[in-house]
């Protein structure tokens, strides 16, 4: 089986290993072989959580800088931070809806303007679907579910070797009944939202 690799980047509680999680469980029930490692960092005090998911044959979750096929990130200048793990040919999507750091709300630091950083994006990938997956949650009923929005927009791509049948299977054996209808309602707008950036 072909390989596929990706990258998820996140900031600490932005629901990354959830998402990792929802798409271990959706490989599972589709029976596609997946590696999957995490790195936590400060993840407790807001800072980077990744996550690198690699689906088909391969003997290790290492994805080296230019190997990644895909790259979600959650938060925009984490996305960027992760850039060099692409090449020419990854599609990226990312969430437009920043998370200042603390060094930001301080006046230590400036965050990178959104237009320039999806400039820089574009030109060294293949493509980027980026929009307000903050936006898209809140209007599903859950402020909380810009995960479930951008494994919409992921599934949408088609690159995973997973069906949107498989992905929600999985979010309603992984997520808590209490956010199910919002998670599925999440995963919709998403899904419809990379579609019009197709």
């Amino acid at each position: 089986m072909e390989t596929t690799r990706l990258i998820i980047v996140a900031v600490g509680g932005q629901g990354n290993l959830l998402a990792s999680s929802v798409l271990g469980e959706a490989a599972l029930l589709n029976g596609v072989p997946l590696r999957m490692s995490e790195i936590h960092g400060m993840a407790q005090r807001g800072g980077v959580v990744e996550s690198a998911l690699v689906f088909g044959d391969a003997e290790s979750t290492i994805i080296s800088d230019g190997e990644a096929d895909l790259l979600v990130g959650f938060e925009p200048a984490e996305t960027l931070r992760a850039i060099n793990k692409c090449n020419a040919e990854t599609t990226v999507i990312t969430n437009l809806a920043p998370l200042m750091p603390f060094t930001v709300n301080i006046g230590q630091g400036v965050y990178p303007d959104l237009a320039e950083l999806q400039n820089l994006i574009r030109a060294k990938t293949a493509k980027l679907i980026a929009f307000n997956a903050a936006k898209l949650a809140e209007e599903a009923g859950n402020p909380l579910g810009v995960n479930m929005v951008l494994l919409g927009a992921l599934t949408q791509t088609g690159i995973l070797p997973l069906s949107a049948e498989n992905v929600k299977e999985a979010m309603e054996r992984k997520t808590k009944k209490a956010f199910l209808d919002s998670n599925l309602k999440a995963f919709d707008l998403g899904f419809k939202a990379a579609e019009q950036a197709a």
